[in-house]
């Protein structure tokens, strides 16, 4: 396995408006990275593009190949008619148990809500269901945009602290955070990346 993940002369344009200039990251395996920018200065777009779901107009990727990838968008992305459980369920299958789902919903203040539908939760709580789904999810490299956006500060330190446990469980596991948060990055992040803020021509 690479000892990275290796981001070289990315390049993205929508509507001849460029939002990824001649970028180069190199992702440590193993660490957590935090990736910080202003708004529109292509962090969502490089998830998006590493998880797959854009493409580069030129540049490439590599260290990717075999990695499991797990993800935590800025919408929550539930299914409004299920519960906590029901939604994690989605994405673990059978590979994490009932008693597992249930103990990370209470380490995570949301033992009051398990049988509630999502669309009965309030912004809070339906962060954390998404952040809890990403986490439980059999994965290699996790990818996070904004996670922890609506939480207050007490709720934000006591997710961030599970982020970590969970980080730490398995060797080898690594982490993207985009955030425009220092303090996040600060208290996760081994590296810290800012994206260049792209010219508007």
């Amino acid at each position: 396995m690479s000892d990275s993940i290796r981001i070289e002369h990315l390049y993205k344009s929508y509507h001849e408006k460029k939002v990824l200039n001649d970028l180069s990251l190199t992702i440590s395996i193993g660490q957590i990275t935090a990736v910080m920018a202003p708004s529109g200065a292509g962090k969502t777009t490089l998830l998006r593009i590493l998880m797959g779901l854009e493409t580069a107009d030129s540049g490439r990727i590599e260290g990717l190949s075999g990695l499991r990838l797990s993800a935590v968008f800025q919408e929550d992305r539930l299914c409004d008619n299920l519960s906590p459980v029901s939604n994690i369920r989605l994405v673990t299958g059978s590979s994490v148990s009932r008693d597992e789902i249930l103990c990370a919903l209470t380490q995570t203040g949301l033992s009051d809500c398990i049988c509630q539908p999502a669309r009965e939760l309030s912004g809070g709580q339906r962060r954390r269901v998404a952040l809890l789904r990403a986490l439980l999810a059999g994965w290699d490299l996790l990818l996070l945009d904004e996670p922890f956006k609506g939480l207050d500060t007490e709720t934000r330190k006591q997710i961030m602290d599970y982020v970590l446990l969970q980080f730490r469980k398995i060797p080898g596991r690594t982490a993207l955070l985009v955030t425009h948060d220092e303090a996040e990055a600060s208290y996760l992040a081994q590296n810290t990346f800012t994206l260049p803020t792209p010219s508007p021509f």
